[in-house]
């Protein structure tokens, strides 16, 4: 297990930080090939549910933008979303602004869809939980306090480089 320093101010060696990202990558493997059925009964491929996830998150998106966030190239990108228009998740129309854009934005369907699979990962993480005793149950709540002060922490640091001097 990788040394946790209290120094706020120490920054984790890179093999430290390698160490815990294989660790739960190996932790969602297990997951996911323990809930599989759950899954697939949803019916579209994580890949898909990445699109609606990203385009949800952004409220819309031109094309050329839903293809940089998820790195990769335009036509894979408009091949996810052709598919998720097909069924009935996501909506393309043209861009007010720029009617040469294409724009992305989830459909009802799609909001529902993903609030099937939050609910799907809240019953998994509910359930591993429950197998948890108390002390390791508030080691998993202060990880992730720490977890979200980290995130403020990127947060703040992104919001100063985006604010002029």
């Amino acid at each position: 297990m990788p040394n946790i320093s209290p120094d706020t101010n120490a920054q984790p060696t890179p093999d430290a930080v390698d160490a815990v990202v294989e660790r739960y990558e190996a932790l969602m493997h297990r997951l996911i090939e323990g809930h599989a059925p759950d899954f697939t009964e949803v019916g579209i491929t994580m890949a898909q549910a990445k699109v609606l996830y990203v385009v949800m998150a952004a409220g819309e998106l031109r094309m050329s933008e839903l293809a940089a966030r998820l790195g990769i190239g335009s036509s894979s990108a408009s091949g996810l979303a052709d598919r998720l228009v097909e069924l009935g998740l996501l909506v393309r129309h043209d861009d007010p602004a720029d009617r040469r854009q294409v724009v992305v934005t989830t459909t009802p369907e799609a909001t529902a869809l993903m609030e099937r699979f939050r609910e799907l990962n809240q019953r998994q993480l509910r359930e591993l939980l429950t197998r948890l005793d108390p002390d390791e149950l508030d080691i998993v709540d202060r990880s992730l306090e720490v977890l979200g002060r980290a995130i403020d922490r990127s947060n703040t640091s992104t919001d100063q480089r985006e604010t002029p001097s």
